[in-house]
């Protein structure tokens, strides 16, 4: 059994794991760098180690560090977090043969989806939609019109050897595939050395969807709903929700067998989450994050499921506390990531923080590691805190976020507030009309990005 959790982290995550911890009646340590030693998971902490200097590579990411850690303070099980060494198979290795616990998925299964090949592969393999493409390359624009033909306009030549957006074409139409085809190539051909391309189906508008899992080692495989987080400025999340306003339960149901069905058949362990493109009423497989994501709390919102608390349950052999039939999503959460940079040009921005001022009140929640005059270090990730709000539907959640965010006071530092307040303000967000291009093109307009 767990006794003491070495949390192999920093921030809110890092607090978040210590509150667990506490609830479960299992001691607590914390590591930080000389950068972090006034920071809030040191004080909260049972325990604390200095496990090096400011860098992340000498601190946060330093195996050899955590490991001494683990001996001094006699803690029996890693808690990764999010970020930094939550998703290195070798890490989770030697933990191992220091019979440490690592309390997250077997090693095997964070390489196998850490390598998006290897990963996409086994997506098929266990039955999971991918995005529809040809098999590998395509010498010929007669080879290219019969595979387009059968995925279905638009389609995307791209690169084999590609990159940076060289090499790649869009086709809308039959007429305008035979001159991507050849483009495409050349390009690929003057950029790379190399004219091999291949043929991607092409989605214009997709929303972002990912499926929530939680498997135990008596073969018990569960989803708990959907997210959605469409809402990103280059591939950065910004602001989260769910369930998703795009699916209905018969939608929602039948990913979640999917995946659950996939999940028992790699024998997953620990909780997982499997991200899709959904257009047109169809899911596309991106990747699976073998961890515990940043936006876990609007699960957990709509569930009332804690998923760190079932993490150490699973780690520590128990069943999941819970069956599929036991779930039901009550209401509507959001998520905002509130971070240290402006709310245009997302320039960090650290600082001391002179006043904190956290909403409170029903259905909101913050998690958040900062308090006033503590000081924001440049070394790593600029997030302040989640606001997280429920409702007991959408409108009611947007509009106890507007209550939120006015109640909401950080000063001393710029930050993405201000972005929120005029997401509220708009009306396609209102509606949940969106997708994954929407944030930019809506900050493109707004003068912003």
């Amino acid at each position: 059994m767990i006794s003491k959790i070495l949390i192999a982290n920093r921030g809110e995550i890092a607090l978040r794991v210590i509150r667990a911890c506490r609830e479960m009646g299992i001691q607590s340590v914390a590591v930080h760098s000389t950068a972090d030693e006034n920071a809030m998971h040191v004080h909260l902490a049972d325990e604390s180690v200095c496990i090096g200097p400011p860098s992340a590579a000498q601190s946060y990411l330093s195996i050899p560090a955590i490991i001494a850690a683990c001996e001094i303070t006699g803690a029996d099980a890693v808690h990764p977090g999010y970020g930094f060494l939550s998703e290195n198979a070798k890490f989770a290795d030697i933990l191992d043969a220091h019979n440490i616990c690592f309390i997250g998925p077997k090693a095997d299964h964070i390489r196998l989806m850490g390598d998006k090949i290897a990963a996409k592969a086994k997506a098929i393999e266990l039955g999971i939609p991918v995005v529809p493409g040809s098999d590998g390359e395509v010498k010929t624009s007669d080879d290219a019109l019969e595979l387009a033909r059968d995925m279905g306009f638009p389609v995307l030549v791209k690169a084999a050897s590609g990159g940076g957006g060289r090499g790649m074409k869009i086709a809308h139409s039959e007429d305008e595939l035979a001159e991507a085809f050849t483009t495409a190539r050349s390009e690929a051909k003057a950029a790379f050395g190399d004219d091999a391309v291949y043929i991607e189906k092409y989605l214009e508008k997709p929303r972002h969807i990912e499926i929530q899992v939680a498997c135990d080692s008596h073969g018990n495989a569960v989803h708990l709903g959907e997210r959605d987080c469409s809402l990103q400025r280059r591939h950065q999340k910004v602001l989260e929700e769910a369930p998703s306003m795009v699916l209905d339960s018969a939608a929602r149901a039948a990913i979640g067998k999917i995946v659950t069905d996939a999940m028992e058949g790699m024998q997953y362990l620990g909780v997982g989450t499997v991200e899709f493109l959904y257009e047109d009423g169809e899911f596309y497989f991106i990747e699976m994050n073998t961890r515990l994501q940043v936006e876990h709390p609007v699960t957990e919102m709509i569930t009332g499921v804690d998923l760190v608390r079932e993490q150490i349950r699973i780690a520590n052999g128990e069943r999941l506390s819970f069956s599929q039939d036991d779930l039901t999503l009550s209401g509507h959460a959001i998520e905002c990531r509130i971070n240290a940079e402006n709310p245009r040009s997302f320039m960090p921005s650290p600082g001391v923080i002179q006043t904190y001022h956290p909403p409170g009140g029903l259905g909101v929640r913050m998690d958040s590691a900062v308090y006033a005059g503590y000081a924001i270090p440049p070394f790593y990730d600029s997030l302040i805190g989640k606001l997280i709000v429920h409702g007991t539907d959408r409108k009611d959640c947007l509009m106890r976020l507007y209550r939120a965010l006015y109640e909401c006071a950080i000063d001393g530092v710029e930050t993405t507030l201000p972005l929120f307040d005029d997401l509220l303000e708009n009306e396609d967000f209102q509606n949940a009309d969106y997708d994954i291009h929407w944030l930019e093109n809506f900050l493109e307009r707004d003068g912003s990005a």
